[in-house]
């Protein structure tokens, strides 16, 4: 196992070192010129002024020196400072990042619960009305824009519930001195009125953000569920005389969790990294409404930290999901070799 996780950790240099190069490539030859963006020299900075900046911010060099000194600049730890607020990226991002992150594990808790729920209903009560809704909700969480879906709970939902539709928690309450992620910090500071603001807040973006996730997972739990029910073990333990909650959650379930379990990493590594329209449509401050404005500032070094962090956090969601299999399923040996 040991092993196992340090091979799957060295395979991330390769994967991260073709995100930079080509994230680099993308910002330096398709996309515009920052010194010409208003909003990180001003509407009226002269052209001595653009070129003295592109020579301070190494933007006047070959692109071959630029993307050298990029890349030292990140194995040293230094991702570089914003354009536009000449802060360190990696500074910006820890900002915001814990709150994407929040919303993300409250979006794929939802998901799973009842994407899992309704997936393993539809597959016990095939063909019935049960199923027929089951996967009726699945094919319009699939279908359906996530714009569109948060627009419309925002619409029903927010003044009729009074449920917060923009933000994370009231100013009142917003924890100090905390890692970040308000309900937990509202927690070990026993401040249950800021724990409940900040739960508030997140309801209606956690349900946006888990629609589609709810409908794929539960798509893969009734696939995988009906198949494992057709297995002669299964066949053997309905022949002996098992109660079928027992051959269901016993057998069925259990055996049919590995594709489910997979499918739930990888929507929370999507998760992770496709929040940008919710956090728009409820301006939740995390990192994917911050790429946005980035983007369309041309702030490079926050992209490209933005970029970098997320294809981290998707490579190791993954590893995390391969150990889980060992406990899912004995049979799984971690070997380099194939056919073992």
């Amino acid at each position: 196992m040991f092993k196992y996780v340090c091979k799957r950790l060295l395979l991330l240099v390769p994967v991260l070192l073709g995100v930079v190069t080509i994230v680099f490539l993308i910002m330096r030859v398709f996309a515009t010129d920052p010194s010409e963006n208003e909003n990180i020299l001003g509407k009226y900075a002269t052209e001595e002024v653009k070129i003295a900046w592109k020579s301070k911010n190494g933007l006047d060099k070959p692109l071959a020196i630029q993307y050298v000194n990029y890349l030292k600049g990140i194995f040293s730890g230094n991702f570089g400072n914003s354009y536009r607020t000449n802060k360190p990226v990696m500074e910006e991002i820890s900002e915001r990042f814990p709150a994407t992150i929040e919303l993300a594990i409250m979006a794929i808790i939802l998901a799973s619960v009842f994407g899992v729920l309704i997936g393993l209903i539809s597959a016990v009560k095939k063909n019935s009305i049960f199923d027929n809704i089951g996967m009726a909700i699945a094919l319009i969480g699939v279908s359906i824009p996530i714009f569109w879906f948060g627009l419309i709970i925002i619409k029903i939902f927010s003044g009729w519930t009074g449920l917060p539709s923009n933000g994370r928690i009231n100013s009142v309450f917003r924890p100090e001195d905390g890692t970040g992620f308000y309900l937990l910090d509202s927690l070990l500071q026993r401040d249950f009125e800021a724990f409940w603001d900040a739960f508030k807040h997140m309801i209606l973006p956690a349900i946006t953000l888990a629609m589609y996730s709810i409908a794929v997972i539960a798509r893969m739990t009734r696939s995988s569920v009906l198949e494992t029910l057709n297995k002669d073990y299964v066949r053997t333990a309905r022949a002996k005389g098992l109660k079928e909650n027992t051959v269901v959650f016993k057998h069925a379930f259990r055996n049919a969790l590995i594709p489910i379990v997979t499918v739930i990493g990888l929507q929370f590594g999507s998760l992770l990294a496709g929040a940008v329209l919710t956090e728009s449509v409820f301006s939740w401050p995390g990192i994917g409404k911050y790429a946005v404005d980035c983007i369309q500032n041309s702030d490079f070094p926050v992209i490209q930290g933005i970029v970098i962090l997320t294809a981290t956090s998707f490579v190791f969601v993954n590893l995390f999901v391969d150990v889980v299999y060992a406990f899912l399923d004995p049979r799984i040996k971690f070997s380099s070799k194939k056919g073992e």
